[in-house]
């Protein structure tokens, strides 16, 4: 994957936007300004993404292009290197999980304000 199918792929979803919001590489894509994705914009070797902790584990096990969030929380983020041998399609399933695990955990009044931007 590269970083303009990461980009647009994490746009494709309702409510997001993207910004820098620790320094002028690390690129955030946010769902109703909660964080789903991270990565370097520089070097574009690692995304990092929520996970449920299980599955985090089992996926870390699994491939060893997925790693412990770096810079995050060990137990819910994974990082996940874009340029290995995973299957695209396979990464586009972890980010969707991610933006629909932050949806999840969103205030209900959020969620509605989601919703309705869904429906437009």
């Amino acid at each position: 994957m590269n970083i303009e199918d990461f980009r647009e792929f994490c746009l494709s979803f309702k409510g997001v936007s993207e910004d820098f919001p620790f320094d002028e590489d690390t690129l955030a894509f946010k769902v109703m300004d909660k964080i789903f994705a991270l990565t370097d914009v520089e070097e574009f070797d690692g995304i990092n993404l929520k996970c449920d902790p299980v599955k985090a584990a089992m996926l870390r096990d699994l491939y060893e292009e997925v790693k412990p969030g770096y810079h995050m929380d060990k137990k819910n983020w994974n990082t996940v290197d874009p340029k290995g041998k995973l299957d695209d399609e396979l990464i586009k399933e972890w980010i969707k999980d991610s933006y629909n695990l932050v949806v999840e955990g969103l205030p209900r009044k959020k969620q509605k304000k989601l919703e309705k931007l869904q429906e437009d």
